[in-house]
């Protein structure tokens, strides 16, 4: 496997951990289930494919083992978690190089740049331009209250 793809499938690994203690988790545990099933190849490396539903088990799994391990501070039980599923995504591109354009684009909709503590998928730098020299001057996007429990 060439180095692209294999840092493509650490950077899939990284979006989809990150994205288990996110609020957008379904859609993203529903998108990378769809990615493994396409085609029938599951990432197991033994060739048979698996269906939707049985992977969205496996993430549901995974995405425990994530949640516990960030209660508890244990990074190690997430770095395992992640390495499990970059290894997925690796056997996955050898078995299908042309399935490096999906996860591409999967990455792209899971907005992998925003920040996993904040529990949204993006973060927006606003910047102001031209002639405001004095008043008041407001951006905003979405805005909402995050809780701590």
């Amino acid at each position: 496997m060439d180095a692209e793809l294999a840092a493509l499938a650490a950077a899939g690994a990284t979006a989809l951990v990150q994205q288990m203690v996110t609020d957008g988790w379904t859609q993203a545990r529903d998108r990378v289930a769809r990615f493994f099933a396409r085609d029938g190849a599951d990432g197991s490396g033994n060739g048979a494919g698996l269906d939707a539903s049985y992977l969205v088990g496996e993430l549901e799994e995974a995405r425990a083992e994530v949640v516990a391990a960030r209660r508890a501070g244990d990074e190690e039980t997430a770095g395992d978690v992640r390495t499990e599923w970059r290894s997925r995504l690796r056997r996955r591109l050898a078995a299908d190089p042309a399935a490096a354009d999906e996860l591409r684009s999967l990455l792209a909709e899971l907005d992998v740049d925003g920040d996993p503590d904040e529990g949204r998928g993006s973060v927006v730098h606003n910047k102001i331009y031209g002639g405001v020299h004095h008043g008041t001057v407001i951006q905003t996007g979405s805005m909402s209250v995050i809780e701590n429990r």
